[in-house]
């Protein structure tokens, strides 16, 4: 029999009271690939409050680029982070442009436009993989892996590696980038490929019962609640906010697509927000293949200037990426990076209170956190 006494509960004559306890995940998780540490105050295996520190990865990558020649110190972005290390060196190569006033040939624009749309198409399915890992579903993780393989392949052939491809510079793309004819036709094949077989993966993740009955509700982040904490991307974008900020760049001027959203802001959302941008992205990628104009993808006729500091922001997978910097003597000053995920990670805090401690961590990653990517903060005090 269980009764309540003054407040607390009883079973059997024995009183059970509510314990306050701390709980610490971290630096190394099994249901994260990068280091960080996550402290959780519980009660009763609710968390009441959470805290979430970063920092072991940094590099100093903004001190290092102090002083380099602009082009040395753009290759250098590409190692802020391994998964989106084409937005980093595109949206650096931004900066320097803007900076010095360089035309960018009108096919490289569209080359970069591919590049980009391929990285998104692989850091989605990247958190679809170890988003059913976190979730318990190795086999759907092995499933969408298997169709990532695909467009790891194109970024291969365009760029030479797998990881960072060294496409965009300063004036356009790197020649070893452009594509043939017949690369062209494969890039198609591929976004055929992906449709059909993505199609297939979320019609599989949203008819089990149990994968959805542990994702819904979990996580829930209001709409309020991301804009007062600066959440930007997908996540967002999953709390029904309508913002892409591709509409604002002008390499997507001429290609036609749709902002998606999702509404409710947990898990669930998040997830069908990267399933239902992949197809977004093959229709990007099919419009710049067929509009692609012919002629140079590189402008070398230009003259290095010296610049104040130049910002640029482009939208990388996980939301909005800044980068700036100056110029003296052709050599970058005052480099500055930040990357989406830092907002984001900090809105995850608020995200995973009011849930069991065994979804804190599945409300933490629903995020797509880059912590590479996050380690580029800096925090000032006023003394």
């Amino acid at each position: 029999m269980v009764t309540k006494i003054d407040g607390a509960t009883t079973c059997n004559d024995v009183e059970r009271q509510v314990f306050e306890t701390e709980i610490n995940m971290g630096t190394v998780h099994p249901a994260a690939l990068e280091p960080y540490r996550v402290r959780l105050f519980i009660e009763d295996e609710i968390v009441k409050d959470a805290e979430i520190t970063v920092g072991l990865n940094h590099r100093g990558i903004e001190r290092i680029m102090e002083g380099l020649p602009v082009e040395k110190a753009n290759s250098l972005t590409e190692k802020v982070c391994g998964i989106c290390s084409n937005g980093h060196i595109f949206n650096s190569c931004r900066a320097g442009e803007g900076a010095i006033g360089i035309d960018i040939p009108e096919r490289a624009v569209y080359l970069r436009v591919i590049a980009e749309e391929l990285e998104r198409l692989h850091s989605h399915m990247l958190y679809l993989g170890h988003g059913s890992e976190v979730v318990g579903h190795e086999t759907l993780c092995m499933r969408i892996f298997y169709i990532r393989e695909s467009v790891m392949q194109l970024l291969f052939m365009m760029g030479g590696n797998r990881v960072q491809y060294g496409i965009p510079i300063l004036g356009g793309v790197r020649p070893r980038a452009d594509l043939s004819e017949m690369e062209k036709q494969k890039v198609l094949e591929t976004m055929d490929y992906i449709d059909d077989k993505v199609g297939v993966f979320a019609e599989r993740f949203v008819s089990d019962p149990a994968v959805m009955h542990r994702i819904t509700g979990t996580g829930e982040l209001s709409q309020k609640q991301a804009l007062k904490l600066a959440v930007t991307g997908p996540s967002l974008r999953a709390t029904g906010y309508e913002y892409d900020y591709r509409t604002k760049m002008p390499e997507y001027d001429s290609i036609e697509f749709d902002i998606i959203t999702q509404d409710g802001g947990d898990v669930r959302a998040n997830i069908l927000m990267r399933a239902t941008e992949i197809f977004e992205s093959t229709k990007i990628i099919r419009q710049a293949i067929r509009d692609m104009p012919e002629g140079p993808v590189v402008n070398r006729d230009w003259e290095m200037v010296d610049s104040p500091v130049y910002k640029s922001y482009i939208e990388v997978p996980r939301g909005v990426c800044y980068h700036s910097y100056g110029l003296e003597d052709g050599k970058v000053r005052h480099s500055v990076i930040r990357t989406p995920s830092m907002s984001n990670i900090g809105a995850m805090q608020e995200s995973c209170i009011g849930h069991p401690v065994q979804d804190a961590q599945l409300a933490i990653v629903s995020c797509d956190p880059c912590f590479t990517c996050t380690d580029r903060a800096i925090q000032i005090i006023k003394l």
